[in-house]
């Protein structure tokens, strides 16, 4: 089921992904191409991780009217589900990803909202701002601003997130994969 108010992310068209310029976590050092059958394995690996916290992504999703599927596929994206966490940290140990407080550590239902919101605040700023965008588009750039920040949103031909179009196209094949596995 899909509680979606901002289109259906099935219907999103995400071509072929490189991580040339891109060092994701998903791409190797010395791998030049990150195909589909690359985020797919991601996705299928990630989602035995992700069915510990199914029934708290569906609540978030249902109360914030997010497609539960875009919301696994950004804790996907983020950290593989915590695979990538080292006590909390990302790998740069630039983030720490820990709302203060009592119980509200990364994998809590709290945190989920937390982000999710953030997420739901960058669809509808772009929204605002580009009006006359279709609804795709403004997902996409939902998407971006969540991970970069409003002030910084750039738009180059098909992804306002970057050149090479990784993390948005990422986050969409992960959450078409999950939405065709019960998100």
């Amino acid at each position: 089921m899909s509680y979606s108010c901002y289109g259906d992310i099935s219907a999103l068209q995400a071509p072929a992904i490189s991580c040339t310029t891109v060092r994701a976590p998903d791409c190797g050092r010395y791998h030049s191409l990150l195909g589909i059958a690359t985020v797919q394995r991601s996705a299928e690996a990630d989602i035995v991780r992700l069915r510990k916290y199914e029934i708290p992504i569906k609540r978030v999703a249902r109360n914030l009217c997010l497609d539960p599927a875009l919301i696994a596929a950004i804790i996907s994206q983020e950290s593989r589900v915590g695979l990538l966490l080292d006590n909390g940290w990302d790998q740069e140990r630039h983030k720490y990803v820990y709302i203060p407080g009592p119980y509200l550590m990364w994998d809590s239902e709290e945190h989920i909202n937390q982000c999710s919101t953030i997420l739901v605040l960058s669809i509808n700023e772009v929204r605002a701002r580009h009006p006359t965008w279709t609804w795709d588009r403004q997902l996409r750039g939902g998407i971006c601003t969540y991970r970069a920040k409003m002030g910084n949103l750039q738009v180059y031909e098909e992804d306002p997130c970057d050149r090479d179009n990784y993390y948005v196209n990422s986050v969409i094949r992960r959450a078409q994969y999950f939405k065709r596995h019960g998100f």
